[in-house]
């Protein structure tokens, strides 16, 4: 630019603005530098516990270093991974499934990383890699991965491929456990056709809310169990505009004339419920019970109560209820394409707007980020009534 010219300001405006971007840029690539050596070592961060107990006793932040992708290892980059009241229960040893406690992230004890739901990007892939690429988002294959991490290793086998267009971060990190498990209920347990009835507790949570969607879009109706809490008549109202035919409370549900209620919904009980999807246990569980038809199915998958559920002989023997179990993770192992087929069929329906997601909490976790503030986020996930799912989202750095 010759000497002494004006610049107007737009001009300059402009010029400033392409500079910022160069600097960001070239910050971004520097920030990407410090994450590598120069020998192809990634540095990586993770949430990690040596022991079993409550999250803000046991866990703790673990700087270490990953070696450059080989064979059929692939490097991860996590992009989200939400807080799951399964992974505290895991961190607390009072969960099946347990992870491996090692020493391979060069920790003093050995040691396991939390979590287990969460997407990440392919940064690398070794020369026998065939299943995906750099760029790629992938989602964990079984529970246990420990996907509350900056970055990680891991064998082609442990991850599935997602494609990441037309998707947030957090539909992505939330796919494989609650949408996935409503999904199955709704399908494996009773041959529910469109007009037909199920009813649920933990209508709020999100399982609870994907059955909701779920069944709304294939003309099922629901009966949807909430604790009573402030701001009760706007959860019923969202709820609502999810597809739910009616909210009612744990306590509306104990009173001795619920099953009466449940007849006038469903013309004088002439329109059976032959479906119950039950993840609190105890009283509440017991009293669903009350509302189903003959013949009927009722689904545990959950017990926030921590109570046992109490059945009364007459259930099994003139009514002839069916009980069952229905853990994920175990099926998913069981069969891996037909969870590979529901991920992509519920991504699917993300991708058309035909399935809202759960409200969240995002918890960013950058470089810098202090393990007091990640440890906080994950024992707020314990407290009451939340606004949201905690999400850790990791910076893009």
């Amino acid at each position: 630019m010759p000497i002494g010219r004006i610049v107007p300001k737009s001009a300059l405006n402009s010029l400033c603005s392409r500079c910022l971007h160069k600097q960001n840029t070239a910050l971004s690539r520097q920030q990407q530098q410090r994450r590598i050596s120069a020998y192809g070592y990634t540095q990586a961060k993770a949430l990690v516990y040596s022991k079993y107990g409550e999250p803000n006793d046991v866990l703790s932040l673990h700087t270490h270093s990953i070696s450059p992708a080989h064979s059929t290892r692939v490097i991860l980059r996590f992009l989200a991974s939400p807080l799951n009241p399964a992974d505290i229960n895991q961190i607390q040893g009072l969960y099946p499934s347990r992870p491996q406690f090692t020493i391979a992230l060069g920790t003093a004890q050995p040691s396991a990383v939390a979590g287990n739901e969460g997407v990440a990007e392919i940064l690398s892939a070794g020369s026998a890699v065939k299943t995906v690429q750099k760029g790629d988002w992938v989602i964990m294959k079984r529970p246990a991965f420990g996907t509350w991490r900056t970055h990680a290793e891991a064998d082609q086998s442990d991850i599935l491929r997602i494609e990441g267009d037309g998707i947030t971060r957090v539909q992505a990190a939330t796919v494989s456990v609650n949408p996935c498990t409503a999904y199955r209920m709704l399908k494996d347990f009773y041959p529910l056709q469109p007009g037909d009835w199920f009813i649920q507790n933990g209508a709020n949570s999100g399982v609870g809310r994907a059955a909701i969607q779920f069944g709304k879009r294939w003309g099922l109706r629901s009966i949807n169990v909430v604790r009573d809490r402030p701001g009760l008549a706007d959860l019923k109202r969202e709820l609502q505009d999810l597809g739910a035919d009616h909210v009612v409370t744990e306590d509306e549900v104990l009173a001795r004339d619920f099953a009466e209620r449940t007849k006038e919904w469903t013309r004088a009980g002439r329109e059976p419920i032959m479906l119950a999807l039950n993840c609190v246990g105890g009283k509440p569980a017991t009293a669903l019970t009350k509302a189903l038809s003959p013949g009927a199915h009722m689904v545990t998958y959950g017990a926030m109560a921590k109570k046992a559920m109490e059945l009364p002989p007459s259930a099994l023997i003139f009514r002839d209820l069916h009980f069952h179990g229905f853990w994920v993770s175990q099926w998913g192992d069981a069969h891996p394409e037909a969870r590979e087929q529901t991920v992509h069929e519920i991504l699917g329906m993300m991708r058309r707007g035909e399935f809202r997601d759960v409200p969240v909490t995002e918890v960013e976790w950058g470089w810098e980020t202090k393990e007091k503030a990640l440890v906080e986020a994950v024992q707020g996930t314990m407290e009451g009534f939340r606004a949201g799912k905690g999400v850790f989202v990791f910076k893009d750095e």
